[in-house]
């Protein structure tokens, strides 16, 4: 167990989340539904299983070995977190990398983190070691920094003009957003639950020679599989309603298809190095590593938010919302630190 390491890893990875979405910023003329798709091969399909050929010695021989009911389970919560990956991707369009993030991840924070010990009956255990309180501690004032920055993108909403918000987000639709986003949130939980089921899978990966650190890879293989499989359903279902299935091989001078497909293998690629580094991250922080999904989600809005505000996304707001959104921004950051400390004082008990 090493917290500050992994507290690193989860800092890695939430910058990688928090920047996945802007090289879809220089595909240009295809539909949505097209490059997230493609994004997702790479994402959802072909990273996790050369990941994990790397990390295990015998890979086909660790997934016949592994028991039907350990693959079904992280499979099925993979499908569930799908949903929350699509709308999480449509929670961007509609609210933009700052807002979309806040909020979707302020619900998926408090599932993804709370859930699991509840389940697990667990919860009530951690009340009664100084480092569970602390860890619980952090973890409340991790979804006080998402909330704070909730609320900055709230005023940012009242102050601004359709115009302004148009003229940074194209596709901006708050109610819309808002309603995504709290699907999004509640579903993109379904991750953190998938890691759980897995961990049977995970304990196998290591007798079968994976290093701790990639021990989780192995269970991303199912857990993205079921994530891939609702968003190819749900792509090829617009791309026939949108009749945009040309795009994929569209073609010209507004249209360069060679730029579009490489910075949607870099999205995903991106995308997967999150939970690469998440799940690295799991393995390094002892008996209170619940709280690896608070910590993820509170670096993925830092990093997000402090990419909304590089690319002008608060043009236009007041000195106070920056003021908010910045506020936000260091409670989350100092949240981190506050697990961390719950993590470290494990040692002492």
């Amino acid at each position: 167990m090493n917290p500050l390491l992994g507290i690193f890893y989860h800092a890695v990875g939430g910058f990688a989340a928090g920047s996945f979405y802007i090289p879809f910023k220089k595909v240009k003329n295809w539909a949505w539904e097209v490059y997230w798709l493609i994004s997702g091969v790479f994402a959802w399909l072909l990273a996790p299983w050369f990941v994990s050929s790397l990390a295990v010695p015998d890979l086909g021989q660790l997934l016949r070995d592994i028991p039907f009911e350990y693959m079904i389970w992280p499979y099925i919560f993979g499908v569930l977190w799908g949903i929350g990956g699509l709308t999480f991707g449509l929670t961007m369009r509609y609210l933009g990398m700052s807002l979309g993030m806040a909020m979707a991840l302020g619900f998926t924070a408090t599932f993804g983190t709370l859930v699991p010990p509840l389940y697990f009956g667990t919860f009530n255990v951690l009340l009664t070691h100084l480092s569970g309180i602390v860890t619980l501690v952090g973890v409340g004032i991790t979804l006080t920094g998402i909330a704070i920055t909730g609320k900055a993108g709230m005023m940012k909403d009242r102050e601004l003009s359709e115009e302004e918000k148009r003229a940074s987000i194209k596709e901006f639709d708050f109610k819309k957003g808002v309603w995504v986003a709290i699907l999004s949130g509640v579903m993109s939980a379904c991750f953190a639950f998938g890691i759980s089921a897995g961990k049977p899978i995970a304990d196998m990966a290591i007798q079968a020679g994976a290093p701790v650190l990639f021990s989780n890879s192995p269970s991303y293989i199912f857990i993205m599989g079921g994530g891939f499989t609702t968003n190819f359903i749900w792509c090829m279902y617009l791309s026939k309603k949108n009749r945009t299935f040309g795009d994929f091989v569209k073609r010209g001078k507004e249209t360069p298809m060679m730029a579009n497909y490489f910075f949607s293998a870099l999205a995903g690629l991106i995308w997967y190095c999150q939970f690469m580094f998440y799940g690295m991250g799991t393995t390094q922080m002892g008996k209170y590593d619940f709280a690896s999904w608070s910590i993820h989600m509170a670096f993925i809005i830092t990093f997000s938010n402090m990419w909304g505000l590089i690319l002008r996304e608060w043009k236009g707001s007041s000195h106070k919302t920056i003021k908010v959104i910045i506020i936000g921004l260091l409670v989350l950051v100092f949240s981190t630190f506050v697990i961390g400390a719950g993590n470290y004082l494990v040692k002492f008990e």
